[in-house]
């Protein structure tokens, strides 16, 4: 066999294995894959946990009170079950609110519209702000919009 021929051959055989190989068609997005551990984010973007801290600086405390990373209860996956479409990427609860952290806008708007059914709840992009856990019913109204007021100038564009 010529070596023309055999490079050709080869050059083949690695076109049929790369085509074999990619997950879907070339036009559909693959979406990274997160763990409670890691959490990609876009670059530029907030993650709960960077949000909280900005928060706090942005309304004059030290923290939001006792920061515990509870994505377990918001998603599937780091929870140790099947992931479902609909987890979190990252959710702090402070003494002082919730911050919930999505993929995108959508699922924090279908997030948001679920809270308010049972507690109070305030979406911007892919970051809510709940209170629905520890005693954070007793945060009086005048406070929570002083947190939203701060989410919107941490976060002065939609992500």
């Amino acid at each position: 066999m010529s070596t023309r021929t055999t490079a050709v051959l080869i050059a083949a055989a690695a076109l049929a294995l790369t085509a074999c190989s990619s997950p879907g068609s070339s036009d559909e997005p693959v979406a990274p894959k997160h763990s409670p551990t890691k959490i990609w984010v876009a670059p530029g973007t907030l993650n709960a946990r960077q949000v909280a801290a900005k928060l706090a600086d942005e309304i004059g405390v030290t923290t939001l009170g006792n920061p515990t990373d509870d994505t377990a209860s918001c998603s599937d996956k780091a929870a140790g079950k099947k992931p479902s479409p609909d987890d979190c990427l990252q959710l702090i609860t402070t003494d002082t609110v919730s911050i919930y952290e999505f993929w995108g806008a959508g699922d924090a708007e279908r997030w948001a519209i679920e809270m308010r059914k049972t507690g109070d709840a305030m979406q911007l992009g892919r970051i809510v702000l709940a209170w629905n856990a520890r005693q954070q019913n007793l945060i009086d109204h005048s406070r929570r919009l002083e947190l939203w007021e701060a989410l919107n100038r941490v976060i002065p564009s939609v992500e």
